[in-house]
């Protein structure tokens, strides 16, 4: 007769065998081979605050992370010397000594020290189940990008063994369980490891075992005054076995299985040890009470419940999509065409990294960082940190339109905790009120300026961006009291420092000293220290794009809230004295600088004079800014431009915004073929360079702005549809005014759509940039205009 416990191991087998057999290859990434010393051949998951990758090793090893983690406290690293140099370095930027305004602005605005605190690593759990690589048969090693869980399964010696492992955001745990076929055949030790700053380390255990058993460590930052300490714990739950500690590590011998419980908590979000400790253990107790299956229970409920929001279709790729991802990555490089399922399965994975690095976790959560919740060294690339020139905006590109608003939340409570700082920058650096961000910043809101070159230091648009985001926030998601309470206060104080800041050139109000991001041009002749590279002016053409969009903003939410004070009006007279978009003289290209200069990379990977094309949208409302943005996209492109993941998810958000779907498509394919590491993370320049996120997060936004766009107040089915993609369908993509999209296709033309009304409001409709004719709605004939709609009515879009 089985036992219950029987059961239980028994039904974990017969999952493991039917998932080795037919993973879905647009939602699984599995492997037939453990992942060795290569981190990014880890399988990645977590709960919005804690990170795991999972080797699945013979030993496994465990890279984890907690996201508030980083190397110091705060300091204030503004130049004090910065107010007083302003207005010389912009007589002589205006004056076009360019070289002499550069240097100046680096010895007196730079940041000292020139870089903020960087991301670091927690601790590695090591798991020894005393078997050798040898030994092992029927491997694999699998991602579930619709439950966000890993697992291991292998036979060895005859016994077949499980690892499963659950992130919990419920009870903000990462849990794991492993299982042996038989009674009594598993054995593991398991041990907490740290390089550097361990304050403390220790084994216990528990007599009453169903307490369970604990191994501990914490560390600090190593500063003398206010560094960031943490405290964590792996509580660990034998059934059957006995239990001993060995030095700081329990080994567990003769379980028939063992779960692991673990957590961490810091003094970032706890005001002493006392109250890091006492979270610390409340989580696991209660984790640790309910067990193994009750977290999992809830932790897949609540993940899928945000992950299973939109369903993507672009294709069955057959016996090609049932191979291991390694293979299927290798094959794709040779024969895209012929795994469509690989798009959908990194559309997919891009859900997935999104919420399990980024949830409301409390006051303090913490959004994405460059490597979403991931890291292993402790001098992580770019410092793992927030880059918001594009990186912290493009990891939450797809939040919105793919239907998961709630992951923005950390995005906010951060802006929020840089505010002050950001105040502090503005009235010490420029003499203004209100409030600036430079192009990175950290877990404390720095704000100064980072790093030390005239083509990315002094960039004082961050804040402006960072304001338009929370714009888009309301505009997909309706919600009026976000819009009062967290996006009209940071208008308000983002505007009043441009009020303050910028000067008047030429009749127009301009930002300078200022850059085109990571950029630099070649001083032309008529200028001081001609034939010199420097990247520092005036009136960049992406700030005129970005204190276009703040102002306008500004307008539309005073019209929205029925506001009129005089900061509405204030808005509405600096809006038409921004420089409007310049097309250069010979190349007929948006500008980039105020001049038409030589570009110093013609194949530089930011497209920050499109950015009004993608994110905004702002040079998509006339044909000739429409035309000049797409000659320089494609000239660009055409020199090597999309060098990085990044750029190249970039660019596939550009093409599908100009509506060309062959360009959006080809990138998307050589994205994926030039891009990924083994676990799908995207990398700098291939597979042997730095990991960095963002590109992920921009390949599932390029797909989805494919298939559905709602930026001209219109929501256009298919506007930018590849010819590729024969047969297919979406399920709950989001437009702006709160409409849920379905959307199917046949042939590559239009086959029906459905689209809610979550919040009512007037509804324009566009299929295929007007290519499939006129269209029924709700079986009435639609004839282009706008129509009023109702709170939760779905209105049926076809063909007529």
């Amino acid at each position: 007769m089985f036992t219950n416990l029987s059961i239980a191991v028994v039904a974990i087998f017969l999952l493991n065998v039917v998932l080795a057999a037919d993973f879905d290859g647009s939602r699984f990434a599995w492997y037939s081979s453990e992942s060795g010393q290569d981190f990014k051949s880890n399988v990645p998951i977590g709960n919005g605050r804690l990170g795991a990758t999972v080797s699945g090793n013979t030993i496994e090893s465990l890279v984890l992370n907690e996201n508030s983690v980083w190397s110091g406290p705060w300091e204030d690293r503004v130049n004090p010397a910065s107010k007083g140099a302003l207005s010389n370095i912009r007589n002589m930027l205006i004056a076009g000594k360019i070289t002499a305004a550069g240097q100046q602005a680096l010895s007196s605005m730079a940041g000292n020290p020139t870089s903020p605190k960087a991301y670091q690593p927690l601790t590695d759990m090591t798991l020894d189940f005393g078997h050798r690589a040898s030994g092992i048969s029927n491997y694999t090693r699998w991602l579930d990008t619709l439950e966000g869980t890993a697992g291991v399964s292998y036979a060895h010696g005859g016994v077949s063994y499980s690892r499963e492992f659950v992130p919990s955001y419920p009870h903000g745990v990462l849990a794991f369980r492993f299982s042996a076929s038989g009674k009594g055949n598993l054995n593991v030790k398991a041990s907490l490891v740290r390089a550097r700053g361990i304050l403390s380390q220790k084994a216990t255990v528990n007599s009453a075992a169903t307490n369970g058993h604990s191994t501990t460590l914490s560390a600090s930052s190593g500063q003398a005054n206010n560094p960031i300490v943490f405290w964590s714990e792996a509580r660990i739950i034998n059934s059957g076995g006995t239990v001993r500690v060995d030095g700081n590590s329990i080994s567990v011998t003769g379980a028939d299985f063992v779960d692991v419980f673990f957590n961490a908590e810091t003094t970032y979000r706890h005001k002493d040890a006392t109250a890091a400790q006492a979270e610390l253990k409340r989580k696991l107790d209660v984790a640790s009470s309910i067990g193994f299956p009750a977290v999992r229970q809830a932790a897949i409920k609540d993940f899928s419940s945000i992950t299973s929001r939109v369903k993507l279709n672009l294709g069955n790729s057959g016996s090609a999509g049932t191979q291991p991802t390694p293979t299927r990555l290798t094959n794709y490089k040779k024969s895209p065409s012929t795994d469509p399922q690989l798009i959908t399965l990194f559309f997919n994975f891009g859900r997935q990294q999104l919420a399990a690095s980024s949830r409301d976790t409390g006051p303090l959560s913490l959004p994405a960082n460059l490597q979403g919740i991931w890291n292993r060294d402790y001098s992580p690339a770019w410092q793992s940190k927030y880059t918001i020139n594009i990186n912290l905006q493009m990891n939450y590109w797809p939040s919105l339109i793919t239907n998961m608003a709630e992951v923005q939340k950390p995005v906010f409570d951060l802006i929020n905790l840089a505010i002050p700082r950001a105040e502090a920058v503005a009235n010490k650096m420029y003499g203004c009120d209100g409030i600036v961000m430079h192009h990175n910043t950290d877990l404390w809101g720095d704000s100064a300026p980072v790093d030390k070159g005239t083509p990315y230091t002094i960039w004082p648009m961050g804040a402006a961006w960072l304001s338009s985001d929370a714009m888009e926030h309301f505009r997909f998601t309706q919600n009026h009291t976000f819009l009062q309470t967290t996006v009209w206060p940071l208008l308000q104080k983002t505007a009043q420092f441009y009020y303050c800041y910028l000067f008047n050139w030429q009749g127009y109000y301009t930002s300078g000293p200022s850059l085109s991001p990571e950029h630099a041009f070649i001083v032309p002749s008529n200028m001081q220290d001609s034939n010199r590279q420097e990247g520092l002016d005036i009136s960049i053409e992406m700030d005129n794009q970005l204190l276009r969009e703040l102002f306008s903003n500004v307008i539309e939410t005073c019209s929205i809230l029925k506001l009129t004070s005089s900061e509405c009006t204030k808005a509405a007279s600096y809006l038409p004295k921004i420089r409007p978009p310049g097309i250069g003289p010979k190349k007929k290209e948006i500008l980039e600088w105020r001049n038409e200069y030589d570009e110093t990379e013609p194949a530089h990977r930011h497209f920050s004079n499109l950015w009004g094309v993608y994110p905004g949208a702002q040079l998509l409302s006339q044909s000739n800014y429409t035309a000049s943005s797409k000659k320089f996209l494609d000239r660009r492109m055409s020199s090597g431009s999309g060098s990085t993941g990044w750029s190249r998810t970039w660019a596939i958000n550009l093409y599908a915004r100009l509506l060309d779907g062959e360009a959006a498509w080809r990138n998307t394919q050589q994205m994926i073929q030039k891009f990924p590491t083994a676990n799908l993370w995207n990398s700098d320049s291939g597979p042997g360079s730095s990991f960095q996120i963002d590109g992920n997060f921009g390949l599932t936004a390029g797909v989805a702005e494919m298939l559905m766009q709602s930026h001209s107040g219109v929501i256009h089915l298919l506007p930018a549809l590849s010819k590729s993609v024969g047969d297919g369908s979406v399920e709950g993509l989001v437009g702006r005014g709160n409409f849920v999209v379905d959307v199917k296709w046949k042939g590559g033309k239009f086959l029906e759509g459905k689209i809610l009304a979550r919040s009512g409001g007037r509804l324009e409709i566009k299929v295929q940039n007007g290519g499939v004719g006129r269209v029924l709605v709700n079986g009435r004939k639609y004839d282009g205009g706008g129509f009023e709609t109702e709170v939760g009515r779905v209105y049926e879009v076809r063909a007529e």
